[in-house]
């Protein structure tokens, strides 16, 4: 027997019967000639052949990684290839003792190392898939061969690196574009059909799949597996006419058969969950990240003590399409908020066409009713905060699923939540300091008033996604507390910073608390006395001049209503006085925040020439030009006082309309980009022809032929309205 025959003869020992009966002599050759070439830089070799009635013939060969099932199919839905039929199988291990080794025409067959990302066993793959060519797909065989060996080699070394994470990632930013081409199901949700069999095979678990086939559902169905840690050893693919039906054999990740009968019916669960939600993720804005997130949901659903009620709601088409909406909406969104409160997304999900967002009254109403029953101050912290997060998630659910719920009715809503929950801190925090020691009093006994004022986007009633909460504290007069006789001012700086610690947020995120824009900033007390207040914007005293400006949105949100009326009296004639306002030392701010805070060649959305605080500038500088003379142009409110000025003749009603459009265009562009990344600062705009500029697009609603294309009408209205913004600052204000 020569050496070939011989070389042969051992490879298909290690590939299995099953492997000899279903390939021919050639194909046997070809894999053996592929697998010949492997190595650490060459994980993996793919061969493409022309097949009958324009079908393709992919025939991959490499070494065996956990999750490399997912991956293939991955990148052959990203290459707009539907998988008709096919075999995956896994060899036995490549034995170490040399008269095992198996030779090719002078090589040895490669005994891969362990790499992290590769089960302890050196076996290699073989799989062999007939696709066929979505519609507007025009692969040339030779192109495609290339392009999958390269792609699938640099998955594989991320893999073995021990980056399996961001392989899928990269997987899926491929991914999503291909699944937003695809059109939503508008039928009734098939049923899928799913058995188990441990009698079957002597060392693996049998998974017979059966039901309609969808694109991109055997790269869900891989990796929902991987993600629960299920091996894949061996497939079977086939499709008869609309019907997919799919055999695999499975096993723990560490090779033993799934027995336990409460695992098998989680993952028959989650499998069929998942083929449901492949036919709507056309619909979410990131599809890639609405899959991965939606996997990890049905796993904290089913890992829940009685998830009955739950899962109905997720076998319904309604539930399913609002999720594909919201779960693809920011891969942040999910990681950072909805997945920390999955216990309440789904009912909320379930009931948000019932519940309307409420206001300020109402919201601190039934807070202050639940804050009733909390026996510590712990347990009220805990009870506000689920508050602010359940609110919150309803407010940002009715923004991204409910048409009528634009940038003005959510910016309302989450201020009003961050009004009834200020207020509601204030006067639990006010007890909890009291409890310790006793109220302060001044000489005739009155406990001196507290007034909580809000500044920026908050006093503004202009919140966002990812706002801050800027707040001004003020107390009326001094005294000393009744048990321990503090200064009132140590009294109501303990309050202020419990306040801060009560409302949990993450650092820079939603309902983070600043306390910055205070008199004299940092080095002014957390709370300050009225008369310091009245010292501190007086003609002559300390503020700066850009401090005029920002005391524009300065406006009363919790605590003494006299006290708060009396701060912004003072304000007033602090703001609308007649000393001359200094244009250009705010143009020269203006000018440094350009220079200083945004990177030469790119552009910041918030900051750069033409960009939303050139808007806000604007309205601002115009205010207190006007403002003294006429006081119904006095409002924090950039949109409102767009209104006034037109009203009063400042602008023309075409100014007017411009300067509206592009401040509300910056805000959604603003609170998209912080939705994404998680990050309130972070505002640059993506550069243009990179793949986060068309996520960016999708994510606002721009639609196309292609995500490119896409991105170009989100780029060409960046554009407009910067030029608009520019012109107009530039015209009014010489700068």
């Amino acid at each position: 027997m020569g050496e070939d025959d011989g070389a042969v003869r051992e490879f298909v020992e290690r590939m299995g019967p099953d492997y000899a009966a279903r390939h021919s002599s050639a194909e046997i050759a070809l894999h053996l000639a592929l697998a010949a070439e492997l190595g650490p830089s060459r994980p993996a070799r793919v061969k493409v052949r022309e097949g009958p009635g324009g079908r393709l013939d992919v025939t991959i060969v490499g070494l065996d990684f956990f999750a490399e099932f997912a991956l293939v199919c991955g990148l052959l839905a990203a290459a707009s290839l539907d998988i008709e039929s096919g075999h995956v199988d896994t060899s036995a291990s490549v034995a170490p003792a040399p008269r095992h080794e198996v030779l090719w025409r002078g090589r040895r067959l490669p005994r891969p190392a362990e790499p992290t990302g590769a089960p302890p066993s050196g076996r290699l793959i073989v799989d062999e898939f007939r696709v066929r060519r979505r519609e507007g797909a025009s692969h040339a065989a030779a192109e495609l061969e290339r392009d999958l060996e390269r792609d699938l080699g640099e998955l594989l070394a991320l893999v073995g690196q021990g980056r399996t994470d961001e392989a899928r990632d990269r997987l899926d930013r491929r991914l999503a574009e291909r699944f937003s081409r695809a059109e939503p199901a508008a039928v009734a949700l098939e049923p899928l059909e799913i058995r188990f069999d441990n009698q079957a095979h002597k060392h693996f678990t049998r998974m017979e799949v059966r039901g309609a086939d969808t694109p991109g559902f055997l790269y869900a169905l891989a990796t929902a597996l991987a993600m629960r840690g299920v091996y894949v050893h061996q497939v079977e693919i086939a499709s008869v006419g609309h019907e997919a039906r799919d055999l695999f054999l499975i096993a723990t990740r560490d090779g033993r058969r799934i027995e336990d009968a409460a695992q098998l019916a989680t993952l028959r669960a989650a499998v069929a969950l998942l083929k449901q939600f492949t036919h709507l993720v056309p619909l979410a804005p990131d599809p890639a990240a609405a899959l991965r997130a939606f996997s990890q949901l049905v796993d904290q659903v089913l890992a829940a003590s009685a998830p009955g009620d739950t899962l109905s709601l997720l076998s319904t088409p309604g539930g399913l399409r609002e999720l594909a909406r919201l779960l693809g909406a920011s891969p942040f969104l999910w990681e950072d908020f909805l997945r920390r409160e999955a216990e309440h997304l789904l009912p909320v999900l379930d009931s948000w066409r019932q519940r309307p967002l409420r206001g300020r009254d109402e919201l601190l109403q039934d807070l202050a009713a639940r804050l009733v029953g909390a026996t510590s101050f712990e347990e009220k912290r805990r009870v506000l905060n689920a508050f602010k997060d359940e609110q919150m998630l309803l407010a940002d659910m009715r923004h991204l699923l409910d048409a009528q719920v634009d940038l003005v009715a959510f910016s309302a809503a989450i201020t009003d939540l961050a009004e009834a929950v200020v207020e509601s801190a204030l006067r639990a925090c006010l007890d909890e300091v009291a409890r310790t020691h006793g109220w302060p009093r001044d000489e005739s006994g009155r406990v001196p008033p507290l007034a909580v004022l809000g500044l920026g986007k908050f006093g503004g009633r202009e919140m966002g996604y990812a706002s801050d909460i800027e707040l001004v504290v003020v107390y009326g007069f001094g005294g000393r507390t009744e048990q321990t006789g503090v200064d009132a001012g140590v009294f109501f700086e303990a309050v202020v910073r419990e306040i801060t610690g009560l409302i949990a947020a993450r650092e820079e995120g939603i309902f983070h608390v600043d306390l910055r824009l205070r008199p004299h900033g940092a080095k002014g007390p957390l709370a300050t006395p009225l008369a310091v207040l009245r010292d501190y914007y007086r003609p002559g005293g300390g503020a700066a001049s850009f401090e005029r400006q920002a005391l524009i949105k300065l406006r009363r949100v919790a605590g003494d209503e006299a006290t708060g009326a009396e701060v912004e009296r003072v304000r007033d004639a602090f703001v609308w006085s007649e000393e001359p306002w200094d244009r250009a030392d705010a143009l020269h701010l203006r000018e440094r925040q350009c220079r200083e805070l945004v990177p030469p060649g790119r552009f910041n959305v918030k900051y750069s020439p033409g960009a939303l605080v050139e808007v806000e500038y604007a309205v601002q500088y115009l205010q207190i030009e006007h403002g003294r003379r006429h006081p119904e142009l006095r409002t924090p409110s950039t949109l409102e006082g767009l209104d006034r000025l037109q009203a009063a003749g400042s602008i023309d009603a075409a100014r007017r309309d411009e300067l509206r459009a592009a401040y509300v265009f910056w805000r959604r562009v603003a609170d998209a980009l912080r939705m994404v990344r998680g990050n309130a600062r972070d505002l640059l705009l993506p550069e243009s022809g990179s793949e986060e500029v068309r996520f960016l697009a999708r994510r606002l609603g721009y639609a196309g032929p292609d995500w490119a294309a896409a991105a170009d009408g989100l780029l060409a209205d960046v554009a407009r309205h910067r030029e608009a913004v520019s012109r107009f600052f530039r015209e009014r204000f010489g700068s």
